[in-house]
């Protein structure tokens, strides 16, 4: 992504090289994004139809979430990706519930207020048809290593140099920069500015430089994962994200057009490896298989600095969330993106770097502390895990104040924009999230709601929803349309 973005933005100014080995893996476990990858082929110039056949992609509505919450009514709910119909329905979700969180009795689940939620509940693209001009935010999922391979060659189109090489060194100098790579048979390669996409293991950012690692494990407890594949539904192709509370974290369910990506999220503190995996065959119905399992080693934090010296860290090598809103891709994009705006910037010296790196910290702690959010408030009591997260006070001032405005029926809307903090997750999401989980006074507070709270009309509401629906096809035709 780093050495495409760099050579659509620099081209005929500057050599772009990639050193990648094949004798190094990715985690590469079936991946989820956020609906800024589509801006990110878009700008390359790559259509759908090029790359997402190639890469057994489907379209992403959203993230459905399963077993996060206890109560009645609140089991499940579906965080939507942002859309232009979202103006007619946001309002309405937004009032009663502020009006639930005050006690009255009204409808405040979120799924019916959002178009995508309908998407993905009856299996639809997000791509409306040509009469119908509003459009929605989407993300993709898809397989990781054919993405790999299909952004290695688009770069080598644009003139970037691949070099099937191993780094056994990293050459510092007496500034402390980087030099030049040390590489296997003896050869080296020197450059002015060095993008570490060395993964966990940070060889140029961490090792090298020192850059100081923040873990984030006080707050965020899961740091381990077990992955395995099945075959595709073949109810037809999902256009969600499922995320499945379990006994000790969570298993993701993404869909490709080839298999469905299976994986289990946990904290190896409460959950030995041989557990998981056989709690995740048991979900999978697979106890007796011989599906072969994966396991992960998470490194959940950040670098207190993105831009060292001269070394971009990116993606694993610069920090991680844990996967729980396919968050990494966006960080990695957001990172690259803001890099080259700041270079610029600074006429192409580090004089921005400080800046760009406090804005690159602020995203990360943004991120985290929605993801922190679903464990903090999570409604289960079955294991001593979701009881501790439940519990953890290890939470940012700004996670405590969105808390706090939320269970004491403040203005949620206006606390994010007094934070400055809807770049990094919307009001929508907030509410999806809190309402999602049914953080509500519990039934026997709630009354009868007055007049002046009955404002919106759910039936109108669903009348809307489903008839903007029927402007969407089948995604497998879809998907079938782009090959």
């Amino acid at each position: 992504m780093a050495a495409n973005l760099f050579a659509l933005r620099w081209a005929g100014r500057v050599q772009v090289d990639v050193v990648e080995s094949e004798e190094i893996g990715i985690v590469g476990v079936g991946e989820g994004s956020t609906p800024q990858l589509p801006a990110f082929f878009e700008a390359l110039g790559i259509a759908e139809a090029e790359w997402m056949p190639r890469c057994s992609a489907t379209y992403k509505n959203g993230i459905s979430f399963h077993g996060w919450s206890e109560r009645p009514g609140f089991q499940h709910y579906f965080h939507p990706f942002p859309s232009a119909l979202d103006v007619h329905t946001q309002g309405a979700f937004y009032f009663n519930a502020a009006m639930r969180r005050r006690g009255q009795d009204v409808w405040a689940h979120p799924d019916r207020f959002f178009v995508p939620a309908y998407l993905a509940q009856h299996r639809l693209a997000p791509l409306p048809a040509e009469n119908f001009p509003f459009d929605l935010g989407y993300g993709y999922h898809f397989d990781a290593y054919l993405v790999g391979a299909f952004l290695r060659e688009h770069a080598i189109g644009r003139g970037v140099r691949h070099h099937s090489r191993r780094v056994v060194d990293v050459a510092v100098n007496e500034c402390g920069e980087v030099s030049q790579l040390l590489l296997e048979g003896g050869d080296t390669l020197a450059g002015d500015l060095f993008v570490d996409a060395s993964g966990f293991r940070s060889v140029i950012a961490q090792t090298a430089l020192g850059a100081k690692f923040l873990p984030f494990a006080s707050n965020l407890f899961n740091d381990r994962a077990v992955v395995m594949p099945t075959p595709a539904d073949p109810a037809g192709t999902s256009s969600q994200t499922k995320s499945v509370a379990m006994k000790h974290g969570w298993a993701w369910d993404i869909p490709l057009t080839t298999r469905t990506g299976n994986g289990y999220v946990y904290a190896s503190a409460y959950c030995s490896p041989e557990e998981a995996e056989a709690e995740l065959r048991k979900r999978l119905g697979l106890a007796d298989g011989d599906v072969p399992a994966r396991h992960l080693q998470m490194k959940v934090g950040r670098l207190e600095e993105s831009w060292i010296g001269n070394c971009l860290a990116v993606g694993l090598a610069q920090g991680f969330i844990e996967p729980l809103e396919a968050t990494a891709l966006h960080i990695v994009q957001a990172t690259v993106e803001g890099f080259i705006q700041a270079f610029e910037e600074g006429g192409f010296t580090s004089a921005k770097r400080t800046d760009f790196n406090r804005a690159i910290a602020a995203r990360y702690e943004g991120i985290r502390d929605y993801i922190v959010c679903h464990y903090r408030v999570n409604r289960r009591t079955d294991t001593d895990y979701w009881r501790d997260t439940a519990t953890n006070d290890h939470l940012s001032d700004s996670l405590k104040a969105i808390l706090t405005c939320w269970f004491t029926g403040q203005d949620l809307e206006a606390e994010i924009a007094r934070q400055g903090i809807a770049q990094y997750y919307a009001p929508a999401s907030w509410h999806c999230l809190l309402a999602g989980y049914g953080t509500f006074p519990t039934e026997e507070k709630l009354h009868s709601p007055e007049p002046a709270a009955r404002r919106f009309d759910m039936a109108v509401i669903d009348d809307f929803v489903t008839r903007c629906g029927r402007n969407f096809r089948d995604h497998k035709e879809m998907l079938a349309q782009l090959s």
